[in-house]
């Protein structure tokens, strides 16, 4: 029989098929009479038969050709009835890991019988370390997906292996409600544990660990023990993979049960503890564990279950020991938890409260904040002080690089000179602990910082800080003076002029241009042909960022925040790029990758246009790309706009005139680059003058010192 025959898809396996969105499945099945008919699952969620998808798609021209892991998703999906199968499959994914190149690229060659041995036998060393596997499970049934799988690990690597049995395994288990921690927010609160030496803890545990990418970042910063546990085997089987797949040096434990009702790690001391803990569950066990001895601080009401998972986290924690800790912003203001946060303030426990902006982490909708906590050690001095660090007030369109620097800045200061740190007006500040011991206890951030005391302010480093602020705007106003000097426009003849253009499509053909995007491995283009794949590169190679075109910043992304099995192409000098979403209302962004750029990663909702020098300027290709009539000519979408890049227009004209219009391009994107730092360096003084001025540190000017 077909192993595909009886595969049941949904829409989200569709459009992942197809290259497309959910809403565009969604279109195709409301506009065209001949999409396939559901095939089972409800009218809320149906599920369509694989082949019959499959040729629909085909038909329209609408399916790329396969990858190994799209197989491995179609070998799952034929066996509907075996909802274990995903999870008894990991063990050969670090047992193939674990092979040289050549080995691990022989293993879809091997017979059946051959590869049911290797993985018997292989496997059996993996299986004692993953919740929820026993040994020697697998049988003859499951070649057909375990040669999938082996295929999968060999082109596209382990993790993109493991992510597509995770899809499975959350499929199967229907649990909702589990989220990621996204790896910029990951790799913070594991920065946050570094000590003032610079030291980084050896052991770190998560008692809500998901599939493990908060001890992931910490083993990526330096920690050599990961204790981990999470209530699903699902998500604690992905979290042991994972882990030994990123850190194979490290020791480490994963465990299953809820670790409130039921701690798999009673009596572990650890050195830190990183946490996402579960958002909103009010039925964490409040009757059961009313007399638990871990409510130090007070027993936790029904409704701030976060706040038992602070007692938990404090609980494994050597004296000294920090924990960060997700969390709701409503925890920092409820009323029924006030008497907890106030006994955490004030035996010295609760060390800093960070406000995010809002998409950080999910729910998207919320702002969530970061608390970091110590567990008092008796031998040392208490605080006086809780840092608090607004760092939504500068950064509400989530620029993880600026959000990093605003916590880090604050953080590192404080823990090296809690006496001596200052803070930065509006941003960040150290409150002295009576000053959050009110009636209500709010730890907001905000409310604290925004209205800082003061005698927090110090007039003499205020009156330094403006001078400097000053200095810094004077220097770009002369900087946009000069670009926005009258220059030579003169006007065209009567009417504009009128040219031959042609698409870029045209030009990719004619060999006048490439085009280039971060795409799933494998993929190929809509010309049908395939992207390049360059080796992949070792370290921290940076990446550059649609948010980076758009704000004109500098490479802020890194190899590491990409998705594990896509192409990364790198960039060349005078490569011309070009914003591929946008917002309504918002123009589209080109840029041209200067030297300083060259070899960067090309980042996802970017779009490559590679000029042939000899044919085409790239200043006059970004120029005409970007302009607004020709992206709205090219564009789909309402809310969310998506530009097709091969229907976007370009002038055909003489290489010397292209060269002209290409210089006036460019001296258009140094005054809009000078405009933008002379307007943020009108913001910065004008902030922080207003505080002094209004705090009492500052006096108007000619007022003298009375």
């Amino acid at each position: 029989m077909n192993q595909q025959a009886s595969a049941l898809v949904t829409a989200a396996d569709i459009s992942r098929l197809a290259g497309v969105t959910r809403a565009t499945v969604s279109n195709w099945r409301r506009r065209h009479p001949d999409f396939p008919a559901p095939a089972g699952g409800t009218d809320t969620s149906p599920t369509y038969d694989l082949d019959a998808v499959r040729a629909w798609l085909s038909a329209r021209g609408q399916l790329p050709e396969d990858t190994p892991a799209d197989e491995l998703r179609t070998a799952l999906r034929a066996h509907p009835g075996d909802g274990e199968l995903a999870l008894r499959l990991l063990p050969a994914v670090l047992a193939a890991a674990r092979l040289g190149r050549r080995e691990r690229e022989a293993l879809p060659g091997l017979r059946d019988d051959a590869l049911l041995r290797w993985i018997r036998s292989a496997a059996d060393a993996d299986a004692d370390g993953i919740p929820g596997i026993a040994r020697s499970t697998c049988s003859a049934d499951v070649t057909g997906p375990l040669r999938a799988l082996v295929r999968c690990i060999s082109v596209n690597g382990a993790e993109a292996a493991t992510n597509v049995l995770a899809e499975r395994l959350l499929e199967d288990t229907g649990a909702t409600g589990t989220y990621v921690t996204p790896r910029p927010l990951a790799d913070l609160m594991a920065r946050l544990l570094v000590d003032s030496a610079g030291a980084y803890p050896a052991s770190v545990l998560d008692p809500a660990c998901g599939t493990g990418s908060l001890l992931a970042a910490a083993a990526s910063a330096g920690a050599t023990e990961l204790h981990g546990q999470d209530i699903l085997v699902a998500q604690a089987a992905q979290a042991a993979v994972r882990l030994r797949l990123n850190a194979p040096e490290a020791a480490i434990t994963v465990r299953t049960g809820d670790s409130l009702r039921s701690d798999a790690f009673q009596g572990l001391t650890a050195d830190a503890v990183l946490c996402n803990p579960p958002y909103g569950v009010r039925d964490w066990g409040h009757e059961d564990l009313a007399y638990d001895q871990r409510w130090a601080y007070g027993v936790p009401p029904k409704g701030e279950p976060e706040l038992a998972w602070v007692q938990h986290s404090l609980t494994h924690l050597a004296p000294g020991g920090r924990a960060v800790l997700l969390m709701p912003p409503a925890v920092a203001e409820r009323t029924a938890g006030r008497r907890i946060r106030a006994q955490l303030v004030r035996d010295g426990a609760l060390r800093a409260v960070v406000s995010l902006p809002q998409g950080a982490a999910t729910p998207l909708h919320i702002g969530l904040h970061l608390w970091v906590l110590e567990r008092p050690d008796p031998q040392a001095d208490a605080p006086k002080t809780v840092l608090l660090v607004d760092a939504a007030a500068e950064n509400r369109d989530l620029d993880w690089a600026a959000v990093d620097d605003t916590v880090l800045s604050a953080w590192r200061p404080y823990l090296a000179d809690q006496d001596g740190f200052t803070g930065a007006p509006g941003v960040s500040g150290a409150v002295p602990i009576p000053d959050l011991l009110t009636e209500a206890v709010d730890l907001t951030p905000a409310r604290h910082i925004r209205t800082a005391s003061r005698q927090a302010l110090r007039p003499a480093l205020l009156a330094r800080q403006a001078s400097d602020l000053y200095g810094q705007l004077h220097q770009v106003a002369r900087d946009l003076t000069g670009l926005s000097a009258d220059g030579d426009w003169p006007p065209a003849d009567d009417r504009p002029r009128d040219w031959r253009t042609a698409t870029v499509a045209d030009l990719l053909r004619g060999g006048a241009l490439s085009l280039l995007r971060s795409a799933p491995a494998g993929r190929r283009t809509r010309s049908g042909q395939p992207q390049p794949q360059p080796d992949p590169e070792v370290g921290g190679r940076p990446a550059l960022t649609a948010a980076d075109v758009l704000k004109n910043r500098p490479a802020s992304g890194t190899e590491a925040d990409l998705h594990t099995g896509v192409t990364l192409p790198l960039l060349r000098e005078n490569d011309v790029l070009l914003t591929e979403m946008l917002r309504v209302g918002r123009a589209a962004v080109a840029r041209v990758v200067e030297q300083a750029e060259a070899d960067c990663l090309l980042g996802p909702h970017l779009l490559l246009f590679r000029p042939d020098r000899r044919r085409l300027d790239p200043w006059f290709l970004a120029g005409f790309l970007a302009a607004e009539q020709n992206v709205n000519a090219a564009a789909t979408g309402t809310s969310i706009i998506r530009v097709d890049p091969r229907r976007l227009r370009v002038p055909l004209l003489p290489l010397a005139e292209q060269q002209r219009y290409g210089a006036a391009f460019r001296h258009l994107h140094e005054l809009r680059t000078a405009a933008r730092r002379a307007d943020q360096a009108a913001e910065d003084v004008t902030r922080l003058l207003s505080t002094g001025l209004t705090g009492g540190a500052l006096l108007p000017d000619g007022h003298g010192s009375a």
